[in-house]
């Protein structure tokens, strides 16, 4: 299958730079995955189309403040770290502009000197090793110096942070948002849970790699990134229950369908488990655990959306994004959603 067949045209005005005022007046697209056919609603509307006896496995990573602009020591020029995984010991890997400057052995300030870090290596790809030296609890500097690391595609300054975390954010770690979960709020999942629908959560933290795009023509050929994933013992349990009583499973975002694929059994039960998975999902995939799925719209190219095509269907999924287009949906991040069952 090509990456090409993937592709679709989309007028850069229709990406959304900004939130949505309120989460749940974003619009819902329902895509029916066995005949193609579209609706267009409110994402308010999303209890209508579920059950009683179904549950909802939401993604309740946390989007760490991760991107740091500095300078360079001593008296050096502006630059920016981007963390991306802990390694450890104050060890993070991190992008780093500009990267010809930021060579091992290189130092950086920030915040006037109440975070400091060194180069202390580099890893395959180009990605730094950087240590760094600070008074008190990291996540507390952070929240103080770093800003939302937001994706390339949106130029606006984000005015509050907090809409670019979802309502229900609890693990930090996230490079990036788990966006589908955004148009979620108290009151709309309180009233998921009223009408007999049962709310699990996994943890799953986005990595930078979600946005990279996939440049093989042969979609067989595209590395896939690594991303860290927990499903806890009282989903596994919720998800089994809700099996064995003949309610559907309903991913919120595909890193939640992700997480859940990862490390669902062939019985299609799962265990309690935690670890790393580079699953690479695209149409001929056989999904043994999801039954619908609420996603946003994806990148054309991009392994999101051949996820979302391997659960419904390519052509459907391409005739639904061009119906988007032509209804002038808001797109990606801060864009409006699709419910697909």
């Amino acid at each position: 299958m090509k990456t090409s067949d993937f592709y679709y045209d989309l007028p850069e005005e229709l990406i959304a730079q900004t939130p949505i005022e309120q989460r749940d007046t974003s619009r819902l697209m329902t895509l029916d995955r066995a005949t193609g056919a579209v609706e267009h609603h409110h994402f308010y509307e999303l209890p209508d189309f579920l059950r009683p006896g179904d549950c909802l496995i939401l993604n309740n990573s946390r989007v760490l403040p991760a991107r740091l602009l500095g300078q360079r020591l001593p008296g050096g020029g502006a630059c920016e770290v981007l963390l991306l995984i802990d390694r450890g010991e104050k060890v993070w890997e991190c992008l780093v502009r500009p990267g010809k400057k930021l060579r091992p052995g290189a130092k950086v300030s920030f915040g006037d000197g109440a975070l400091t870090a060194e180069i202390v290596g580099e890893v395959e790809g180009g990605n730094r090793l950087v240590r760094f030296d600070y008074e008190g609890i990291f996540l507390e500097v952070l929240e103080r110096l770093g800003k939302m690391p937001l994706p390339p595609y949106i130029k606006e300054e984000l005015q509050d942070r907090e809409r670019y975390q979802t309502v229900y954010s609890k693990v930090v770690g996230s490079a990036a948002a788990p966006t589908a979960g955004l148009h979620f709020t108290p009151e709309l999942l309180k009233k998921i849970e009223d009408m007999g629908v049962g709310v699990g959560y996994v943890t799953l933290h986005v990595g930078l790699g979600t946005f990279r795009p996939v440049k093989e023509e042969n979609i067989l050929d595209h590395e896939m990134h690594s991303e860290f994933c927990t499903v806890p013992q009282e989903t596994a349990d919720l998800i089994n229950k809700t099996k064995a009583g003949g309610g559907r499973v309903i991913c919120v975002g595909t890193t939640s369908c992700r997480t859940l694929e990862s490390w669902a059994n062939e019985d299609g039960t799962i265990d309690a488990k935690a670890g790393w998975t580079n699953i690479f999902i695209y149409p001929g995939y056989k999904f043994k655990l999801m039954d619908g799925l609420v996603t946003n719209f994806h990148l054309p190219e991009s392994t999101l959306i051949m996820l979302v095509s391997a659960f419904a269907g390519q052509e459907h999924v391409m005739e639904g994004y061009k119906e988007a287009v032509k209804e002038r949906y808001r797109f990606f991040s801060f864009g409006d959603a699709m419910f697909l069952s």
